[in-house]
């Protein structure tokens, strides 16, 4: 193949930036500044993520007009702004002949010299792009200063389109691919597999530029990298910081070769877990203007935990938490959650319920007459925290931070209007036992970006004993769930694997017992669509990926 490359050596720059979405002009003064800095550095080309300028996914924002004009005038500042240095590769959503595109523009010396178009579409999971965006045609490569640049935009890398192959037959000598891509367990391992997969044929090698920062539900995790058309990992970027890191390329034997670039560590699952949870609750309470937040502490390993997430995501200073212990609120509880409190160094308030209860259950007294205590009893308790952190949260602009893991939403174990409560949720995709792992690692370790202390922050009684929501006397939650190991094993093969009843009982789960809980996980699916966002951990998220019917009488009785 003839190559008519003007130039040996190119210092390509990877921005690796969070944006906000909506935020076009503060997205803007991040790409320049990103810009500055790459130029700076001597960088030739700057490569952003997919719709950095717009933030992803921007959803139903692209139906309007307004939005899409505001983001390609953006773009167009960004090119004027940059006459004197780097080019750059900008992702925004285009309006082209009455269609609406996730595309990028290719900008060199002022001006926009190409625009490329997404060409698959992703509808899975939490993506649903078929919606507001239409596919692009399938794209030829850039010449950009004699070199000539594939750009596939994250699915296009992903899917089976052959996107990449083609640009390689018509030419590309390298492949640079701006990405919007979640985090879940796993995932840098699964994005290299899927590079290197397109590295073998299409015989190129790939920069992969991937987004960064909460949004929503969502974390982007950032872990950009690129591979060589060897298959050698050619650089490695940092994962959950934002930064701009420059990757020198040669050009050899008319291959394209990094010669020098970023070696950063992953994080094993565990710390890549706690940091999404962290970075997540980080970027929701900053991102939607709340100054600080508040929570129940029980004394128990949940809202223990979420203390220590919001101590670290947001600091000391901006964390207040509250015992608001009843009659069967144990001694133990008291001296668990103040001990952790206390080693967070945040601000902890004991605000008795016995009161507020008694009152309830007073004015209820004649409508309850001849009937037995149970679980509407105990809901009070719950709906009575609830109102207090909520008024808390009214008094003082906090946000409240929910505290239920994902084993107790898949099977119902909260209360609507009680503990699910709240705005946020940072460890509703984790599952029980995974909440101790985190827990304690979280003791011996403290991540990169962290506010809070080193030390043991969540009291390893909190971690030894039972758990209870202490709603009657004695109470454990194994009085009406099996162990949370068992649980949490027949709830991951009925949530992540979708598997059948038969498959989980060879597993060795008792059959009576798999039908109680497929049945509790399906009776629950109304109280988790009221519940509140939390970080996405696993491939199956409740809400954005898994999205079952509420009125539904399908049950697996093999």
């Amino acid at each position: 193949m003839e190559n008519n490359s003007t130039l040996n050596t190119l210092r390509i720059a990877v921005a690796q930036l969070n944006p906000t979405v909506g935020d076009i002009a503060g997205n803007l003064k991040l790409a320049l500044e990103a810009y500055q800095d790459a130029k700076r550095h001597g960088a030739d080309l700057v490569l952003y993520p997919e719709l950095f300028i717009s933030g992803y996914p921007p959803e139903d924002l692209v139906m309007r007009p307004a939005f899409l004009s505001a983001c390609e005038a953006a773009v167009e500042d960004f090119a004027k702004a940059t006459n004197d240095g780097p080019g750059a590769v900008m992702g925004v959503p285009l309006f082209r002949d009455g269609k609406r595109y996730n595309a990028v523009m290719v900008i060199d010396e002022g001006e926009i010299i190409a625009e490329r178009y997404k060409v698959d579409l992703p509808n899975y999971g939490e993506f649903d792009e078929k919606r507001v965006f239409n596919a692009g045609e399938m794209p030829g490569p850039v010449n950009f200063r004699g070199v000539r640049i594939g750009i596939p935009i994250c699915e296009d890398i992903w899917g089976h389109l052959g996107v990449c192959e083609t640009l390689a037959e018509s030419g590309a000598e390298i492949l640079l691919v701006p990405n919007g891509s979640p985090y879940y367990r796993g995932k840098v391992d699964i994005r290299h597999q899927v590079v290197i997969k397109q590295v073998i044929e299409s015989e190129l090698p790939i920069i992969y530029c991937a987004l960064l920062g909460g949004q929503d539900e969502l974390v982007f995790d950032g872990a950009s990298f690129a591979f060589n058309a060897d298959r050698s990992l050619a650089f490695q970027m940092s994962q959950f910081e934002e930064q701009t890191s420059i990757s020198t390329w040669k050009r050899k034997d008319d291959v394209w070769v990094c010669t020098d670039g970023p070696r950063s560590k992953i994080p094993d699952a565990e710390e890549a877990d706690y940091r999404a949870c962290m970075f997540g609750l980080r970027d929701y309470v900053n991102k939607n203007g709340f100054k600080n937040v508040v929570l129940g502490m029980s004394g128990g390993i949940d809202s223990a935990i979420c203390a220590a997430l919001a101590v670290d995501a947001l600091g000391e200073e901006r964390v207040r938490c509250v015992m608001m212990p009843y009659t069967y609120t144990a001694k133990e509880s008291l001296i668990d959650a103040e001990a952790g409190a206390k080693a967070l160094g945040c601000r902890y308030d004991v605000v008795p319920i016995f009161e507020p209860v008694e009152g309830f259950t007073s004015s209820l007294s004649d409508m309850f007459e001849g009937t037995e205590d149970g679980v509407t009893e105990e809901n009070l308790q719950s709906r009575t925290r609830g109102t207090i952190l909520m008024a808390i949260s009214n008094k003082f602009g906090s946000m409240v931070v929910t505290t239920g893991n994902k084993s107790e939403m898949s099977v119902g174990y909260a209360t609507l209007y009680g503990d699910m409560n709240g705005g946020f949720n940072p460890i509703k995709d984790l599952y029980k036992m995974q909440v101790y792992a985190l827990a304690r690692w979280r003791n011996t370790q403290v991540p990169a970006t962290a506010f809070g202390p080193s030390g043991e922050v969540i009291p390893q009684n909190i971690i030894d004993k039972a758990p209870s929501a202490e709603l009657r006397p004695d109470q454990t939650d194994q009085d009406s769930l099996p162990p949370y190991p068992v649980l949490d094993d027949i709830l991951e093969c009925l949530v992540e694997g979708e598997m059948g009843v038969d498959e989980i009982v060879e597993r060795g789960h008792e059959r009576e017992l798999v039908h109680r809980i497929e049945h509790l996980l399906y009776i629950a699916e109304y109280k988790r669509r009221q519940s509140a966002p939390g970080v996405k951990i696993t491939r199956k998220q409740f809400g954005r990926d898994r999205r079952y019917p509420i009125t539904n009488r399908f049950r697996d009785r093999t």
